[in-house]
């Protein structure tokens, strides 16, 4: 196990446990803090749908800098009792969903969705699987390896490149 840091809002400086896995790639504490930088206008009063949450780290995040709510969706069920760990020693109530991304559903909509998809499978269809959950002016903000995807029915506000990474922001 790993230990991450929140690096903003009511839970500045906790630490979280992150899977030691090559199932996730814990994002940088430099990328986390310029993205929830960007979109801290967005946050309070949030709804936050996590998905590839590997820790829970951006969701919790979210949720340290005002967000009302998040869910959390991870594949592995190892993983995500890590995610449940996190939430139980900050005393959070959020709900976890064990599902790939291809496989979730919801009638839910969200302001918010954090996208940071193991990089070694990226699948652009199964990022525009999650723009049905995206409320029309939220924002889907996706950690990729490559130049920015486009995804039918958003549009490419703005990316950012982080070493190995890009973050890319879209909205409706």
């Amino acid at each position: 196990m790993e230990n991450i840091r929140i690096t903003s809002g009511i839970y500045r400086g906790q630490s979280l446990k992150s899977p030691k896995s090559s199932l996730t790639h814990p994002m940088g504490s430099r990328e986390k803090l310029a993205l929830f930088n960007m979109i801290a206008d967005k946050l309070p009063g949030a709804e936050v749908l996590d998905v590839f949450a590997g820790s829970g780290a951006l969701g919790i995040e979210a949720l340290s800098r005002g967000a009302a709510s998040a869910i959390f969706v991870e594949k592995s069920p190892k993983i995500a009792q890590i995610i449940k760990e996190n939430l139980k020693k900050l005393s959070l109530n959020s709900k976890i969903i064990t599902s790939s991304v291809e496989n979730y559903t919801t009638d839910q909509k969200f302001d918010l969705i954090l996208a940071d998809p193991p990089y070694d499978n990226f699948k652009k269809d199964t990022i525009a699987h999650l723009t049905k959950y995206l409320k029309n002016d939220g924002i889907l903000v996706l950690s990729h390896p490559t130049p920015a995807p486009v995804i039918d029915g958003l549009k490419l506000t703005k990316t950012r490149k982080y070493a190995k990474a890009n973050i890319s922001f879209y909205q409706r």
